[in-house]
């Protein structure tokens, strides 16, 4: 069942079970546009059930936030015309040139090509893939586009963020919306969860530069700007105080500086940017 936001903004909420991310649906007046394809062609099937149920404009434009496999794998599904940055393009030819044959898909596990996760959605979610390919986007811009709807604007920006370099943000301007995809997130580096962190600050500056009120997360989907004010001081806090390996030396510092001691989410932040010090140390 579809969220609705506003009149003219819905979104199918994130399953995490399933490795399914927040799907979006923006409407314009001659034209409706979707963000992010789904992890895999029943993915994009059962958001386009829950599209038919609306009476809103065609779907004209697929925006890919960015390149992991649960937000793109579901594209072949849109008669429409699908929108990358350029760095998202490049890592999905990757993806063009696999084969999605049980053995195939084994061996990219094997090779850590592919998560066990990944083969698992695929293989259930798509039985007919022996031939399956992945089609090509068909717009590709470097750092912004921006796209009329109808009487609604949507902007897109592509970012280095903390989760991946190939980000795509999308501003929806009169509904003061931001879909950020995954990019607010951490990732995962040799087994080790971290915050990219030299990109946290400039990748806050990119996003808090758009006047927003609520804000679409891939895995979370919906939060509004107190909560996303209160993540990022938490996050830059966290950042702030950690200047090497060294988790001890993180905590005392943490609390000279804040009288205090960090709770859980500030703890948690401290430990991805310490393993952030060890990844860059290697």
């Amino acid at each position: 069942m579809l969220n609705k936001l506003s009149d003219t903004i819905y979104y199918l909420s994130n399953e995490d079970d399933r490795e399914r991310p927040t799907l979006g649906l923006v409407c314009g007046d001659r034209y409706s546009l979707i963000i992010d394809s789904g992890n895999s062609p029943q993915h994009a099937k059962d958001f386009l059930l829950e599209i038919e149920q609306l009476n809103v404009p065609p779907v004209k434009y697929v925006v890919i936030t960015h390149a992991h496999w649960d937000h793109f794998l579901g594209m072949n599904e849109f008669d429409a015309t699908v929108i990358v940055n350029s760095r998202t393009n490049e890592m999905i030819k990757e993806w063009q040139c696999m084969s999605y044959d049980d053995s195939s898909l084994q061996k990219y596990v094997n090779t850590n090509q592919m998560s066990a996760m990944c083969m698992k959605i695929i293989q259930t979610d798509m039985p007919n893939r022996d031939s399956y390919k992945l089609k090509s986007p068909d717009v590709i811009f470097e750092n912004t586009l921006t796209i009329d709807l109808g009487n609604k604007v949507c902007i897109l920006e592509s970012i280095k963020s903390t989760h991946t370099d190939d980000s795509t943000i999308i501003y929806i301007f009169d509904e003061k919306v931001v879909f950020l995809g995954d990019c607010a997130y951490g990732t995962t580096t040799n087994s080790l969860f971290h915050y990219k962190q030299s990109l946290l600050l400039p990748m806050i500056k990119d996003i808090q530069k758009y006047d927003a009120e609520m804000f679409l997360l891939g895995h979370e989907s919906i939060c509004d700007s107190n909560e996303m004010n209160i993540y990022w001081k938490e996050l830059t806090t966290a950042s702030q105080v950690v200047k090497s390996t060294s988790l001890e030396n993180a905590i005392v510092s943490f609390k000279a500086e804040n009288k205090r001691d960090p709770n859980d989410n500030e703890l948690f932040f401290i430990k991805a940017f310490v393993n952030d010090h060890i990844i860059q140390s290697q």
